[in-house]
């Protein structure tokens, strides 16, 4: 069997075929497209399923379908091409029963971008209904993540998919959209300026062929693409019900990378997101997270965050606590800064000497108290209250 006939014959099976449907797929995936559509044509009676598609086969014009791809730009990316993303051959057996699923049996493709340049891409999905703080930061993470080199992948539709592909354009990296409909139709049609510029620059997918319309059950479907197309998902805002969450569970099925942003504790929109982070998603704030998490073994280490490093971290546990006895303003003599510290004398004694070398107290006629730079940490909030005490003198 030729491959411009297994790729004719997937092309069929693609149009006369529900998108996602996994007899469709597992059939196709196991025998091959050639086989399958051999069967449909000539022995449909064998099962209920071959007997529909070859009733759908019969009122099939494949010239005017092509006709219409053509028209639109559109290729068919078939398993065996140089450029099919392998990663997706991974979805074979992953679906949980009843649910659509499974390997397509083509991709329909809008766009420059090569499908297998995906393999180390990034989803990031959402809300539709996304607030200010969710849009920012979705697109945020898009913009630091592609200045990595690392493609956004998502879904075109309002809200944070919509800001991830604007995140991502704005710092020149590639995007893809997959849709849940045939990829020469604009859904939303608020995003044709959106959709028409990634098919012109970047690209489109879709396992729906065109003039195909969106319904439910191929989002559902679509959003096993984008889990299985890239190497980790986040998402940004999504409800308790959100379709968003699909998509993260398949991440998670196909042992990918699954991460939340988690946003205000009584934010509904965050709902679901929290509750994917109790669950064992990944919590991530920034593209730095993402890029260290989808990243080889070594790649994208981010540094720990630290506040500045000050005298007193260097210090012994016996020379802080001297030198939180040590007061503020007034001076102290030796003895009262032993009592409050809970030390002999013939501890603080050495120890004041020390910190006095280390600039941190000095000695006045009416005894020990902080240097200005010592004080400097008093103000920030960064010592103990201890400290903000005047320490009560003993008599001599």
């Amino acid at each position: 069997m030729s491959a411009t006939e297994e790729r004719r014959a997937r092309m069929v099976l693609s149009l006369i075929s529900e998108p996602g449907d996994p007899r469709f797929t597992d059939l196709a995936h196991e025998l091959g497209g050639a086989r399958l559509l051999e069967a449909i044509r000539t022995d449909p009676e064998r099962h209920q399923l071959l007997l529909a598609a070859s009733a759908r086969l019969e009122e099939l014009d494949l010239d005017a379908e092509l006709a219409r791809a053509e028209r639109c730009g559109a290729r068919f990316v078939v398993p065996g091409d140089d450029e099919w993303p392998r990663q997706l051959d991974d979805l074979h057996g992953a679906a949980p029963l009843n649910e659509r699923g499974g390997v397509p049996i083509g991709l329909w493709v809008r766009g420059p971008l090569r499908l297998d340049a995906l393999a180390r891409s990034v989803a990031i999905v959402g809300a539709r209904s996304a607030t200010t703080y969710g849009a920012e930061v979705a697109s945020d993470i898009a913009a630091e993540v592609g200045l990595a080199g690392i493609p956004v992948v998502s879904g075109a539709a309002f809200g944070i998919d919509y800001a991830a592909h604007r995140g991502a354009l704005g710092a020149g990296a590639p995007t893809v959209a997959v849709l849940a409909c045939g990829p020469d139709r604009a859904y939303p049609v608020a995003h044709r300026p959106l959709l028409d510029h990634l098919a012109q620059e970047h690209a489109i997918v879709s396992d729906a062929p065109p003039g195909a319309a969106p319904t439910r059950i191929r989002f559902l479907s679509r959003n096993r693409l984008i889990a299985a197309l890239t190497r980790g998902t986040v998402v940004v805002e999504a409800a308790v019900r959100s379709g968003s969450l699909t998509t993260m569970n398949w991440a998670e099925r196909l042992s990918r990378v699954t991460m939340g942003v988690p946003g205000p504790v009584g934010s509904a929109a965050s709902a679901g997101v929290h509750q994917a982070l109790r669950g064992g998603a990944a919590l991530v704030t920034s593209g730095a997270d993402v890029l260290e998490l989808i990243g080889s073994s070594g790649e994208h280490l981010k540094a720990d965050q630290r506040a500045p490093a000050r005298p007193r971290d260097r210090l012994s546990v016996h020379d802080r606590q001297v030198l939180d006895a040590v007061p503020v303003l007034s001076g102290a003599p030796v003895e009262s800064i032993a009592r409050v510290a809970g030390l002999s004398v013939l501890t603080v004694q050495p120890a004041l000497a020390r910190l006095r070398r280390s600039g941190l107290v000095d000695r006045a006629p009416r005894g020990w108290h902080l240097t200005d730079a010592a004080r400097g940490d008093v103000d920030d909030g960064s010592t103990s209250h201890v400290q903000r005490q005047e320490v009560p003198t003993i008599d001599r």
